[in-house]
């Protein structure tokens, strides 16, 4: 019963991340759900600006936190394991829709495309951040990282197997590629409204403080294998590791990219 009632729990907490996930996709682009990132009444834009400023800081303070070893350990002293990570997607999902409905529109305009041909291209390009996204999550455990394969672990009463160090897909371009497509998503817009950019805006500032905090503890993880990666792989900008290194080190053998195949310490923004 126990074990049935954990992967129930798993199941239910990733549904409703997909489904927020999916909304959050036409939230951005402002097609296909009841309330985009420009719609809903008008408020003034010193209270817009602080309650989207609150939730924008609720989002990251959850994600950044709960994401850490420390927290985890404090946190798995009162939790079963197998719970920990459908938990956090859980609560991360909370603090997203909460975001999605709460959002206050500010919607002058920062800038407008009205060359068809440029404006329909921002649109593909937007769609093709957040398919970036997908693929990324899928190069090394997509159902790891939200938590659906720890409860199907624990019902089949196997172990979960131990962190390793290798380079999937996209993994070998740049070291974050799902923040590389979620700053896609969010920039690549052919109108941006004052609200879009101060989400792009704040998001982005996230993503590169999480990138700092998640490269400490992966570092602390994997050791000299996640430094040497880092040298030879961007952050963010495909080929720039490369063309950096061999700077460095015009003389050297370009050696095989490595990174994990465990779940990483936070994802998704």
């Amino acid at each position: 019963m126990r074990k049935t009632a954990i992967l129930l729990y798993g199941l239910l907490s990733y549904a409703f991340f997909f489904l927020t996930f999916v909304y959050a996709i036409g939230f951005v682009g402002g097609f296909l759900v009841p309330k985009g990132i420009d719609d809903g009444p008008s408020t003034p834009a010193a209270q817009a600006l602080l309650v989207n400023f609150a939730l924008l800081s609720l989002f990251a303070i959850q994600h950044s936190v709960m994401a850490r070893p420390g927290f985890k350990r404090w946190w798995l002293g009162w939790i079963d394991p197998t719970l920990e990570r459908p938990t956090y997607v859980l609560l991360a999902t909370v603090a997203l829709a909460l975001l999605l409905w709460q959002w206050r529109p500010l919607p002058e305009s920062v800038w407008s495309v009205t060359n068809p041909t440029l404006a329909a291209t921002l649109i593909a390009l937007s769609q093709f951040g957040w398919l970036f996204v997908l693929l990324s999550t899928f190069m090394f455990s997509h159902f790891e990282l939200f938590g659906l394969k720890q409860v199907f672990v624990r019902f089949a009463d196997r172990r979960m197997p131990e962190a390793e160090f290798r380079t999937p897909g996209l993994y070998k371009l740049v070291r974050h590629p799902i923040y590389l497509g979620f700053i896609i998503a969010f920039w690549a817009t052919p109108v941006m409204s004052q609200g879009h950019l101060l989400f792009a805006a704040g998001t982005t500032a996230y993503i590169l403080v999480g990138i700092m905090l998640e490269e400490r503890d992966l570092i602390a993880l994997f050791g000299d294998d996640y430094r040497r990666y880092r040298e030879r792989v961007a952050m963010l900008l495909p080929l720039w590791g490369q063309i950096r290194s061999a700077q460095r080190n015009p003389a050297s053998p370009r050696t095989n990219d490595t990174t994990w195949s465990a779940q990483p310490p936070s994802r998704s923004p």
